[in-house]
């Protein structure tokens, strides 16, 4: 069996190490060669292998290699409501959206790579408000088959659930359901931790793949929930 070569090397996390200890414009214009060859040029690699791929595990989520508008999130900050003026992003976020999250917000598979943090997640994050409901309900009224997803390997086993939580049950719901807790969620996130030497290892990319394949299920609940295909 062919093993895939590393995906990313040493020299991204140097840079974002670097770019945070010099976060400004002039410094990144002086280095943008850098982060076009050891960040941005490595991550769309990656995306168009993930893209040859991700049908293995749904053709219904999308790997786009464009530079701007596509899988690899922008580099610059949105400073406009933020104390922390800060232009740029000290980390790589990659993610690969459902074909309908323009339509609706449907979940995804996502890659972090930032120094000190690294991990694959997937889920939704921050869904509008029928999609929210509609998963609550959906765990309200299936209680067994959404424990037996979180709850059994091997997806227990890498994944930790994730995000945002009401302090009160969510209004419609009986506050004594057995997995009110779960449905406080406001988020529905499951994030596998990983290190930087993972990433720059051989067989990446296998891993990435094998990591989306055991969230499946929760995925599949998720996508079933936002009334879109798996």
């Amino acid at each position: 069996m062919t093993v895939e070569a590393p995906s990313f090397s040493p020299e991204l996390f140097t840079f974002l190490r670097d770019l945070a200890d010099n976060n400004d414009r002039e410094w990144f214009a002086a280095n943008k060669p850098r982060y076009v060859a050891e960040v941005q040029e490595p991550a769309l690699a990656f995306i168009e292998d993930i893209g040859l791929r991700l049908p293995e595990i749904s053709r219904h989520f999308v790997a786009d290699a464009r530079t701007n508008g596509g899988s690899m999130f922008r580099i610059h900050r949105d400073v406009r409501f933020s104390k922390d003026k800060s232009p740029y992003k000290t980390q790589v976020g990659i993610q690969f959206r459902h074909a309908r999250s323009r339509d609706v917000h449907a979940p995804g598979f996502y890659l972090n790579l930032e120094p000190g943090r690294v991990f694959m997640a997937c889920g939704t994050w921050r869904p509008d408000r029928d999609t929210l409901h509609a998963i609550r309900t959906a765990i309200a009224a299936r209680p067994a088959r959404w424990q037996g997803i979180v709850e059994a390997p091997p997806f227990s086993d890498r994944f930790r659930l994730g995000g945002e939580t009401l302090k009160r049950p969510p209004a419609g719901f009986d506050r004594e359901h057995p997995l009110i807790e779960e449905l406080k969620r406001k988020d529905f996130i499951a994030a596998a931790e990983l290190t930087e030497a993972d990433v720059t290892a051989d067989g990446f990319l296998d891993q990435f793949l094998e990591l989306c394949g055991e969230a499946g299920e929760f995925m599949r609940f998720l996508c079933d929930g936002a009334r879109v295909a798996y």
